[in-house]
């Protein structure tokens, strides 16, 4: 197991206002934390190393980009097709994300795509590794939000 970085209130300010806004300025963190602008780049860069901080993304709407449809498919396999679904499905990029799970899943999807017969064939390809079911979305009362930072 990895060693956990020791933060201070300051680090969680930081990855706070991060969260907030990946955009931020050095100059506006700074100002927001009273810290010069070298010493919060200073700490920003010990966050991305630990890796507490793992990236920066822009939040983009699937929908306006014609991605219309979002589902869920779960996929129950036997885990001797583990490594090839998962050779398989690192390169499709309509996967948004996949993660192994407990229960009566093993893989469970998350999936955008333009329409619903474009998901069809998609769920016909993922057949030949075992049986899926799947939950499209009609709407998200809690979009992806940031993770709590407790305060000390």
């Amino acid at each position: 197991m990895a060693e956990r970085h020791s933060m201070d209130k300051i680090d969680r300010k930081l990855l706070k206002l991060l969260q907030e806004n990946a955009r931020y300025s050095l100059k506006q963190l700074s100002e927001k934390v009273y810290l010069s602008s070298p010493a919060v780049a200073s700490r920003i860069e010990k966050l991305e190393e630990d890796g507490i901080i793992a990236g920066y993304h822009a939040d983009i709407s699937p929908d306006r980009m014609g991605y219309h449809i979002t589902a869920y498919v779960n996929l129950e396999m036997n885990p001797k097709q583990k490594a090839g679904f998962i050779t398989y499905i690192q390169d499709v990029p309509n996967v948004t994300e996949c993660s192994t799970v407990s229960g009566n899943y093993t893989m469970l999807m998350k999936v955008s795509f333009p329409s619903t017969s474009d998901l069809d064939v998609f769920i016909g390809q993922l057949q030949k590794y075992g049986h899926t079911e799947t939950q499209i979305v009609f709407s998200v009362p809690v979009p992806h939000r940031a993770i709590i930072i407790q305060d000390e």
